[in-house]
Parts: structure tokens; sequence; C-alpha cells
């Protein structure tokens, strides 16, 4: 994790903290709201496992009961003979376990991969869940490659443990302790000799398992890496980046970089123990070989405490011991590795969300908003770690007074707008203008002072009541890899086609919908690539027509445009503005000239206020930029019929 890990409390690659009970608990409680499923699962693996037990006790009852139980002379050749009647039912029962246990087997892998699939699919919806209601802060500090690996790779890499291992160590368990217990019964002095140097086995799986899950973290941690780049490089935005740069050799050699450290991490992760596991198999192997040996020397000392059926049987149930605690030695490092993951998962689902409904939150309908906003001294800061300054999370870090960083972004700003108003944030490069517009929807919280909405604080309304009352347009326009009509139902779930038309005309972008070949059901592509900016721009602020907010925030929303797209935009956003509360960071003169009232920001102060011609008379900040701006001419828009703006004056002729 680089960047944001001391920020929100995630252990860095340096700080990583030990895997404890804590993480085992919290596992075992994801499986609590399918705990009579589980229960089921338990008592099929208790009874197929059980049942396992009772083959190899027949096989010594077949012995020395049906093949070699009757007296001798009785058959020919002098030899005891069998007693077919009782070998009959003793194969009877040792072909129906079996069977039955195949049938309960089936039941059991069922309700185990369904109940371990559904606790797969909670923890991605809650870790889904969770990110959505984390702040802004968290995702402009975190690459998108590395939350996608959270949701996909580690939630997929604990899969194996939640669907199959926690069953199989139960169903081992089970195994190993009737299998001892009748192992004993036999003969205790096999049974101490086939576990002799079990505890030297179980010392060494704890050493590989440590080692297997430091890999494991690392291993991780590089497949995130590798999806990080893959994310940023093969998005449309990273592939035209790399091309118009002619930068592909240089991130085909990055991708390659990482994807050798990735391959190397896992062959060792393969590869850790495998010596070890070669030692014990061959050690299982063998074992039969000296149960033998020691049986021959006890019956070459006439001694009867072993008859054939006990050996058979005894060698029989040590081959059934051997394949499950091999299994629970494997499986003890696959857990290790697996809780690793799983604490990376919680680690996501611990981070704090700082945004969050007040105990006493006030859920006001969007129809009920008056739209009336108010800042009184508010302060704030993005709270950048000192360490990391001055790298910045935010543009309006950028500004610098003679090359040092400010320690607040906004300082005391008490600004009111009225319902209804238009009023345009003005001001230098990274003045703190966007810093402004991020608090009213609560994309940031405050440090001091209050944001209120019709009188009350922002932080008392419900985020989705505070949702429905504003609308965003912003100059870098969102659209989904989807239609046109599903990015504009996205403003409005339930708008009719009728609705849908009537944003568009408004939005002045019905007409080039019309022209493309499948009209509303058009693909825009990645981040709508297939549309012009002024085409996005124009959608965006269709989309926010259909949610008809009390409150609309303009940042910057024509100022990438060229001359033609803007003049269309612009013309869009009238009906948009009208009567509703409008917050617009204006570069635009034609914004500036309408505006009811004008915040000048410099250095995250208001340092002017009032209507363009006042703050023009009074030639401050305002005077200088407009200056610069505008009546050097270096800002003109042109409409069909001609000039609109010309060195500080609106001309309007024609349509425009």
């Amino acid at each position: 994790m680089r960047g944001h890990g001391r920020f929100f409390g995630i252990p860095t690659e340096t700080d990583a903290r030990p895997i404890g009970k804590h993480t085992i608990r919290r596992v075992i409680s994801t499986f609590a709201p399918y705990r009579r499923r589980v229960g089921l699962v338990g008592l099929a693996i208790v009874v197929t496992s059980g049942l396992g037990v009772v083959n190899p006790l027949l096989i010594k009852a077949v012995f020395d009961n049906a093949l070699f139980g009757s007296p001798p002379g009785v058959c020919a050749g002098g030899g005891p003979c069998p007693d077919l009647g009782l070998l009959y039912r003793y194969v009877a029962l040792m072909v129906a376990i079996p069977i039955v246990t195949g049938v309960i087997g089936i039941g059991q892998t069922y309700l185990a991969n369904n109940v371990g699939l559904s606790v797969m699919q909670d923890l991605r919806n809650r870790l889904y869940e969770h990110l959505q209601y984390m702040p802004l802060r968290f995702f402009t500090t975190t690459r998108t490659g590395e939350i996608q690996s959270r949701l996909a790779n580690d939630v997929g890499g604990v899969q194996t443990v939640v669907t199959d291992t926690t069953s199989n160590i139960l169903a081992n368990v089970v195994v190993i302790a009737s299998t001892l217990i009748a192992m004993t019964v036999l003969s205790w002095q096999l049974t101490v000799l086939s576990l002799a140097l079990m505890p030297l086995f179980l010392w060494l799986t704890v050493k590989v398992g440590r080692a297997r899950r430091e890999v494991a973290t690392n291993t991780q941690k590089t497949l995130a890496d590798l999806t990080a780049v893959t994310e940023e490089t093969l998005s449309v935005s990273g592939i035209l980046l790399s091309k118009s740069f002619g930068r592909q050799r240089h991130e085909i050699d990055r991708f390659r970089g990482e994807n050798t450290r990735l391959t190397g991490l896992q062959i060792r992760q393969t590869m850790i123990g495998r010596s070890f596991f070669a030692v014990v198999g061959t050690f299982f192997s063998i074992t039969p070989a000296l149960v033998y040996l020691v049986a021959g020397w006890v019956l070459s000392n006439g001694s009867d405490a072993l008859t054939a059926g006990d050996i058979v049987a005894f060698t029989t149930l040590q081959s059934r011991l051997f394949f499950p605690i091999g299994s629970m030695l494997q499986v003890s490092t696959e857990i290790h590795s697996s809780l690793a993951l799983f604490d990376r998962i919680f680690e996501y689902l611990d981070l704090k969300q700082e945004i969050a409904d007040a105990p006493d939150a006030v859920r006001i309908p969007p129809t009920e908003v008056r739209g009336s906003v108010a800042f009184r001294n508010v302060w704030f800061r993005y709270d950048t770690p000192p360490e990391e300054r001055p790298t910045p999370v935010s543009p309006t870090d950028l500004a610098t007074a003679n090359g040092v960083p400010r320690d607040w972004t906004l300082e005391g700003i008490s600004l009111e707008i009225e319902p209804g108003q238009l009023a345009a944030l003005v001001g230098p490069s990274g003045a703190g203008k966007t810093t402004i517009t991020y608090l009213v929807p609560r994309l940031y919280d405050v440090q001091r002072g209050n944001v209120e909405i019709d009188g009350l604080d922002v932080r008392k309304l419900a985020l989705e009541s505070l949702g429905d009352s504003i609308g965003v347009v912003t100059q870098e326009t969102y659209l989904f890899h989807t239609t046109i009509r599903r990015n504009l139902l996205y403003g409005k779930p339930t708008a009719s086609l009728e609705e849908l038309e009537a944003a568009a005309l408004a939005a002045n972008i019905h007409e080039r919908i019309a022209e493309l070949p499948e009209g509303y059901d058009t693909i825009v592509g990645e981040r709508g690539y297939k549309l012009s900016g002024g085409e996005k721009q124009r959608l965006a602020i269709a989309r926010v027509i259909l949610k008809d907010p009390r409150i609309l925030i303009l940042d910057e929303a024509t100022s990438s445009l060229d001359t033609r797209s803007e003049r269309l935009v612009q013309a869009a956003l009238e009906p948009l503005m009208t009567g509703r509360t409008t917050i617009a960071i204006a570069h635009r003169l034609s914004t500036i000239l309408s505006a009811d009232v004008i915040f000048v920001v410099e250095r995250g102060k208001i340092v002017e206020r009032g209507t363009h011609d006042e703050l023009l008379e009074r030639g401050g900040l305002y005077a200088r930029l407009y200056d610069q701006q505008f009546r050097g001419g270096l800002v003109q828009a042109e409409c069909e019929d001609g000039v609109v703006l010309s060195t500080g004056e609106v001309v309007r002729t024609g349509s425009g």
C-alpha cells in the first residue's frame, strides 16, 4: 500500500500487523448467517468420516471370523473353512457403506460450496458497499487498480479456503480422531510407532506456514501493482497518453518487470515447503513396512497379541490416517496464506467512513429545499501528513507563497447565497474555488465552522437527501461505457422516454442523438470517448436536468471546450440554471457578467465580493484578473451571427 497507508490506518509494507486470533474470529463470524447449513455440513462430515473407520474394522472381522475363524480340518486340505454366510453379510456392509458415504458426500459438497460462495458474495458486497461510502480523499490517494485488486484478487484468493478447506479441516479432524482410536484399540504399540515423528512435522509445518504467509502477502501486493499498471495503461486515457508520447515500449517493459516479479513470487509460494512435504510423504509410505517388521518381531517371540486381521486392519487404518495428516499439514500452510488475504480485506473494511449520517440526521424532500447556501467562518485543509508535503492530494494544495504550501486550504470563508441566485467564484488557479464547491455536497467535511443549506448544517442532513438536492456539472464529464439512454437515466432511473427527450432538448443534444444510427441506444464507449467534449458536456447537463436539483454546482464546465461547443453548452446551461441556486467556478466572461454575486478567492480567503460593476469600480484583484483575461482580448466567443464577447462588452446578435 502506498500513499495513504499511514493516513487511513492501513499497515504499510514495513509495518504489516501480525495475523492473530482477532482475524480468525472475524473469519468465523462471516459464517454466522449460515450457521444452520454449516451445522448440516458438519453433521454430514462427522457421519461420512465416522463411517470410514468401519471398513478397516470389517476387514479384521473378515480375516479373523469369516475367512480363518472356523476350526481346522473342516474343509479340504485341512485348513480353516470360510463362513460364507458371515462373509456375505460383511461384504454387503463393505459395499453399502461407500455407497451411503458417497450419497451423503454429494449433499455435503453442495452445502459446503453453497455456504462458501455465499460468504464470498457477502465479502464482496460488504467491501464494495463500504468503499462506496469512503470519503473522496481515499480515492484521490489510492490507485484504482489497488482497489480492484482487493475486490477481485484478494477475495478470490480466499475462495478455496472458504469453500473447501474449512470442511476439509473438520473431515480430517474426525478421520484422524476416529482412526487413532481404532488403531489404539488394535495395538497401542504400533500406534506409538506410527506417530513418533509427528511433533517434529507439526513444528516444521508452523515454520513453513509463516514463510508461505509472508510470500502470499507480497504476492498479493505485487498482483495489486500489476492490476494497477494494467488499469492505468490500458484504459482509453492511458493508451492515448502512451501512444501520443511514444512510450509503448516503456509501458511494456514496466508491465514485464512487474509480471516477472509476480511470477517469481508465485513460484516461490508454490515451492516453499515442497521438500518438507516430500519428506513427510516418504515417511508415510515406508511406515507400513516398519509396522510389518515390528509385527514380525512380536509374533516371532510367540506372542498372540496380534492376529492377521489386526495387522491388515491396522495397516489399512494407517494408510487412511496418512492422507488426512498430510492434508492437514498442507492445509495449515494454505490457511496461513489465506489469513493474510483475509487481513488485507479486513484492512479495507476497517477504514473509517468519515463522511456519514449523523445519528439525528434530517431528511428533507428535494421539493422542499429552498436552495439558500451559507458558509459560516469555514476553515478546511486536506490533512496531508507533514512528511508527505509538498506532494498534493488536491490541486488547491499547489497554491504557494514563495514556494511554501499554505497550512489551510480555506481560511475563515463566510458567504451567503440566496435561493435562485447565480454565484460566481473567481480567482487564480489553486485559490480554493473547487474546494468550496466540494464542501456543499459533503465530499469533504470542514474542520471549523459550518456549511449550511436552508439554515441547516449539511452535517445534520442525511447524505441521500443532500445528494438528491444537489447537481454537479464538472469540467471532466464521466460517462459509463453503456448507452446514452442508460447514462441519462442515471440522473433519474424512473424517467420516461418523453422526459429523456425533453431533457436532451433543453440541453441542446437531442438533435445530435437523433443523428446517431442507434439514437438513444448508442454505446458511448469508455468514458464517452466516442463523443466530442461538447457532446459529453451536454449529455451531463441533460442528466442533471433530469435529476432536477435545487442547487447546481458548475465546476469550470466549459473551460476546456472550443468556442462553438462552449456556446452550445452555455445555451444548454441557461434553462438548467433558471430557478435554481447556482454556484459556478467562472473562467468565462459570460458567466461572470450574468452572476448575481461574485466571490473573489485568493489563497483560501474571500478577498472581494459584489457584482461585476461593483468589483470593477473597486479596482482590486477582480479588476486585475478581468483586465488580464478579458480586456486583452484573450477570451472571445463566436456565435453563428457575430461576435458575442468583445473587449469587455457583451454583444448579443442573432440566435447567440
